[in-house]
């Protein structure tokens, strides 16, 4: 008969609910933490290699082309920082959350505990932020390495500026998942979503060179939002009001999101 005294009741709130389901996200990651070594720490060495210092040797600094860059490389490094916060989301609330729900059915024995759909999608999400803030600072971290920094501070703001965006593409994505009946969706979700975004959101050149119709749509995506704040705080040339504007719009598009994803996976899983 278990001691009653190491018994462990309900959690009192959603946080520590999360925080216990947090757990199996570790676990799990313990486990396959191998996989996704090459796309989350070399990668990203290979694209500052290729792009920035390689192709970058190509491309005369002109700070008053490139956003107070001096240097491609200290123009491109923060955009693709920014990016590849994106592009891992992409990767974590796509397929995973399917088959969360619909393949192995692991959402519904979660539930099935006293723990209820704001627990589940707040420890996926934190899980998330996880890998965002983990290749994040490897990805700033081989930054470092070529002086493309203008200050420790401005540094440390950018990094946590890529949890903003982890989430502001982390809610919705997840919302529009949990709904999915089956996988087909995805595909058009990383063709004409992901790689759009990661090529004409201002991270390799700046948003000014397209035409008139198309700069205006890039200037209204998230990941220009977070290319640009990131470029700002890297660069040390920081214009405070348009940081407000990038900041709310990430915010409001995460807590959107956020109050989506419930909705929508608890029509999924509980009525």
């Amino acid at each position: 008969m278990a001691d009653s005294s190491t018994q462990v009741g309900p959690p009192t709130n959603v946080l520590a609910g999360a925080a216990r389901l947090f757990d199996y996200w570790a676990i799990a990651y313990k486990r396959t933490w191998k996989g996704s070594a090459i796309s989350s720490f070399v990668t990203p060495l290979l694209y500052i290699l290729a792009m920035g210092v390689l192709l970058g040797g190509f491309i005369k600094g002109d700070p008053s082309k490139l956003e107070g860059a001096t240097s491609y490389l200290s123009f491109v490094a923060p955009g693709m920082v920014a990016a590849q916060a994106m592009t891992t989301v992409f990767g974590e609330v796509t397929y995973p959350v399917m088959g969360m729900i619909k393949w192995h059915k692991t959402y519904f024995s979660m539930i099935a505990t006293p723990l209820g759909v704001p627990e589940v999608i707040l420890s996926h999400l934190a899980f998330v932020l996880f890998r965002v803030a983990t290749t994040s600072a490897v990805f700033i971290a081989v930054m470092a390495c070529f002086g493309v920094f203008s200050s420790v501070p401005g540094v440390i703001a950018a990094f946590f500026v890529q949890l903003l965006i982890g989430l502001a593409f982390a809610t919705p994505l997840y919302a529009f998942s949990a709904g999915l009946k089956d996988e087909s969706a995805f595909s058009l979700v990383f063709r004409l979503g992901m790689i759009p975004l990661f090529l004409f959101s201002g991270a390799f050149f700046p948003v000014s060179n397209l035409n008139a119709v198309m700069e205006s749509l890039a200037r209204v995506t998230p990941l220009w939002h977070g290319v640009d704040l990131t470029r700002m705080l890297t660069l040390g040339v920081v214009d405070w009001s348009m940081v407000a504007v990038h900041v709310a719009y990430l915010g409001v598009l995460a807590l959107a999101g956020w109050l989506w994803a419930v909705r929508r996976l608890g029509r999924r899983m509980v009525l």
